[in-house]
């Protein structure tokens, strides 16, 4: 069994573990419990009401927070508009000349592919590269678009992808400790409006389980939505 330090400990003593929290008290408590030396990341942990073995009730989606809790992504654009995708603020562009680069030296220096639908026969080839490290684009995320420069635009102010894991959660960085309280609820309640619309159709009973916020090396609350 995992030791907690002194200071987890007492982060501990200041939650109430049977009370389930408003999202606003939950918010304020988890601020207060952010005590890490350097800005902690603000997450919230979804349990969903899905069976996550079969495929027709898997949740994938994305959503482009009002206040931007992660690192700047580098991104990649597959197309034959180079100029429109580099001022856009693509890092790295190019067409089939790309793939090959790619396919021939194996290196990756992004974060995040974008791709008109048009290359997509041609990075077929790096499939097998791409793939493993969740950097294929897909059209359910967005990234295969006919206008990559919207794509381009969203991902840089932010736009965040989830989907629920093998156990039927949802686990997405919605904050720092350093944003102010209406800032993680307004990333929050954005997230959960998208969340409740992403609800696969066969889901018949209640979709939405659980909710618990928590901050890096932490302990969390549960919350109401």
């Amino acid at each position: 069994m995992a030791q907690h330090s002194k200071r987890y400990k007492n982060l501990v003593e200041k939650i109430d573990k049977e009370k389930e929290y408003t999202l606003k008290e939950g918010i304020a408590v988890i601020k207060e419990t952010a005590t890490t030396k350097f800005d902690s990341g603000i997450e919230l942990h979804v349990k969903l009401g899905i069976d996550a073995i079969k495929g027709d009730q898997q949740v994938r989606n994305s959503v482009v927070f009002p206040h931007n809790a992660g690192k700047t992504q580098r991104v990649a654009v597959f197309t034959e508009n180079v100029d429109a995708a580099k001022k856009a603020g693509a890092d790295i562009v190019g067409g089939e000349e790309l793939v090959k680069e790619i396919q021939a030296s194996k290196k990756i220096d992004f974060d995040v592919a974008v791709a008109e639908p048009t290359m997509m026969k041609a990075l077929g080839g790096v499939a097998r590269i791409l793939g493993p490290k969740g950097l294929m684009p897909s059209p359910k995320e967005g990234t295969v678009t006919t206008d990559v420069v919207k794509a381009i635009e969203e991902i840089k102010k932010g736009k965040t992808s989830f989907k629920n894991d093998d156990s039927g959660n949802i686990h997405i960085l919605v904050g720092r400790a350093s944003f102010t309280e209406d800032q993680i609820q307004e990333n929050i309640e954005l997230f959960l409006d998208v969340l409740k619309r992403s609800k696969p159709e066969g889901i018949k009973g209640v979709f939405i389980l659980k909710v618990s916020l928590t901050s890096s090396m932490g302990p969390g609350v549960r919350v109401t939505i």
